[in-house]
C-alpha cells in the first residue's frame, strides 16, 4: 500500500512540474510577441500641416511621449509625429479654432508586455509661427516639453508627469500654469517678478519663493519630487 502511494505521488510531482514549465514557455512566448510589437509595431513618420492664421490654440494631450516646440518660419503650423495601427492620433480643429492633437489607441493586454514604443518613435514634433496663439496646452507623461520663447496672448498651460520642462522667455497674458512631478523644470519668464504670483513646491529645490501673493497675472508652479529653476527676464 504503501509503495503505491509513493508511485502515486511521484506521478502528481511530475504532472506539477509538466504544467509549470508548460506555462513558463506558454508566459515566455506571450513576453516575447510583446516585446517585438510594443518596441517595433511597424510605426511610419506622418506629418501634419495648417495655416497658422487658421487657429487660435493649440492643445496637446499625450501619454509617453517627448513634446518639442519650434518656431516655423512660413506661418505654418507643422507637426511631425509617429503611429502605428495601435498607437495613433486623433487631430482636428474644434469650433474654437482650437487646434487638438489626443492620444490614441487600440491596443489589447498583450501589447503592453514587454516595455515602451521605442525612443525614436515617441517624439512629437511642432513648428509654430512666432506670435498667433491665444492658448497653448500641453500635457505628456514620461517625457520632456521643450518650448521657444513663445508670446500668447491668453495663457498657457504645461504637465508633465515623469519628465523635465525646458522654456525660455515665455510671455503669456494672462497666466502660466506649469505642473510637473518627478522631473525638473527650467525656464525664463518674460516681465518681472512682481507682476506674478506662484506657490506650491513640494519635494524639491526652488529659486521662487513660496506662496507669493499679489500681481495681476497668475504664474502658478507645481512640482513634485522635482527641482524648479525660473528666472525673469525683460527682453
Amino acid at each position: 500500500m504503501l509503495f503505491k502511494n509513493t508511485s502515486l505521488m511521484k506521478e502528481v510531482n511530475y504532472m506539477k512540474k509538466v504544467i509549470v514549465i508548460i506555462m513558463c514557455l506558454t508566459f515566455g512566448a506571450i513576453l516575447l510577441m510583446g516585446c517585438s510589437e510594443s518596441g517595433e509595431d511597424n510605426f511610419e513618420k506622418k506629418y501634419y500641416t495648417l495655416n497658422g492664421e487658421e487657429i487660435a490654440g493649440l492643445n496637446i494631450d499625450v501619454r509617453d511621449r517627448e513634446i518639442k516646440i519650434t518656431f516655423s518660419n512660413d506661418n505654418q503650423v507643422h507637426i511631425d509625429y509617429f503611429e502605428s495601427d495601435k498607437e495613433y492620433y486623433s487631430i482636428f480643429v474644434s469650433n474654437d479654432k482650437v487646434l487638438h492633437m489626443n492620444a490614441e489607441d487600440s491596443k489589447e493586454w498583450p501589447d503592453y508586455i514587454g516595455g515602451k514604443t521605442t525612443a525614436g518613435n515617441r517624439k512629437i514634433y511642432v513648428q509654430l509661427p512666432g506670435e498667433f496663439l491665444k492658448t497653448l496646452s500641453l500635457s505628456t507623461s514620461n517625457g520632456n516639453i521643450t518650448l521657444p520663447s513663445l508670446n500668447v496672448t491668453d495663457s498657457i498651460s504645461i504637465s508633465a508627469n515623469g519628465g523635465n520642462t525646458t522654456f525660455d522667455k515665455l510671455n503669456a497674458g494672462n497666466s502660466i500654469i506649469i505642473k510637473s512631478k518627478n522631473g525638473d523644470i527650467n525656464g525664463s519668464v518674460k516681465g518681472s517678478y512682481d507682476e506674478y504670483s506662484e506657490s506650491n513646491i513640494k519635494k524639491g529645490e526652488s529659486n521662487l519663493p513660496p506662496d507669493k501673493k499679489g500681481g495681476e497675472k497668475i504664474l502658478s508652479v507645481s512640482n513634485n519630487n522635482g527641482n524648479t529653476n525660473i528666472d525673469f527676464v525683460s527682453d
